[in-house]
């Protein structure tokens, strides 16, 4: 047995469930992921219960700046919810079993679907910075080199060795999500597109962004597609937003430079917006129903 011990076994996510129930009164319906300078999604929680990870048995610290770093329990429009404000990164250190960890004991918790939030640069030339993207798809690309969170051992108690990804990001919360984009004009803003992870944390180089582009990726970032495979291999539904903070450079003559403090910067600009988005979403999806 390798690292994997170390992150995501089932006994050891039971405990870490086991002390979370054991804290808490919310049974959760609906987990959220926030991004880099997304984390005011919490805030709209109703009577909040906070939980440092610090804190949470065999959970991992959070340390980039702009991730609060804690859990929070509580109700959003009426729906159980827990809301991770920061989430963990490939570039941090931790074993990819490690970082994904939370996915399996919000699974254990009796959460159905997930929503994920992120900050990544813009490689479709089409988008502008502060657009909103849908993610419809994503290329795992350390997972090209094996490094993927279902590596080692598989547990059938969360699911079958070989799961489908061709489904990872549900279409009928990807209609629902254009749908209140409409009623709330958020059209113009609003892309849909594929979402490429890389390793981190180097921002890319210009080859890079020009390579990836043309392999079919509208925006890069760092995080999300490892959640959402074992989010999927656990059976829960899955819909992600990518906030596009800044545009990936292409051009060898451009002075342009990406930094995290855009990143940030664009995620205060447009927050407000994606949490409205996010919270109609939520109000208007059916517990344990696929007809929204």
């Amino acid at each position: 047995m390798s690292e994997f011990v170390s992150g995501g076994r089932y006994e050891e996510c039971q405990v870490t469930t086991d002390w979370l129930l054991s804290r808490t009164q919310v049974r959760p319906t609906v987990g959220i992921v926030c991004g880099s300078g997304l984390g005011g999604l919490a805030k709209m929680i109703k009577d909040p219960q906070v939980f440092k990870y610090s804190d949470i048995p065999n959970f991992p610290k959070s340390t980039v700046h702009g991730h609060a770093g804690q859990l929070v329990f509580g109700t959003l429009k009426g729906k159980p919810c827990v809301c991770m404000q920061g989430r963990f990164h490939l570039y941090e250190g931790y074993p990819i079993q490690k970082i994904t960890l939370p996915m399996r004991v919000f699974k254990l918790m009796g959460v159905e679907t997930m929503i994920m939030t992120n900050a990544a640069g813009g490689l479709n030339q089409d988008y502008k910075v502060g657009d909103i993207m849908i993610i419809k798809d994503h290329i795992n690309m350390p997972g090209f080199a094996g490094i993927n969170p279902l590596s080692g051992p598989n547990d059938d108690k969360f699911g079958v060795r070989f799961p489908c990804m061709s489904d990872a990001y549900d279409r009928k919360l990807r209609q629902l999500a254009h749908d209140v984009a409409t009623e709330l004009g958020y059209s113009e803003f609003l892309q849909e597109g594929v979402y490429c992870v890389l390793g981190g944390p180097s921002f890319e180089t210009i080859a890079e962004c020009r390579m990836l582009n043309r392999l079919g990726a509208d925006a890069v970032g760092m995080s999300t597609a490892h959640e959402v495979i074992v989010a999927r291999h656990a059976k829960m539904r899955c819909f992600a937003l990518s906030l596009i903070s800044n545009r990936a450079v292409m051009d060898y003559d451009s002075q342009e430079k990406a930094n995290h403090e855009e990143v940030l910067e664009t995620g205060r600009m447009r927050a407000e917006q994606m949490e409205k988005l996010v919270s109609t979403m939520v109000a208007r999806m059916e517990h344990n129903d696929n007809s929204y």
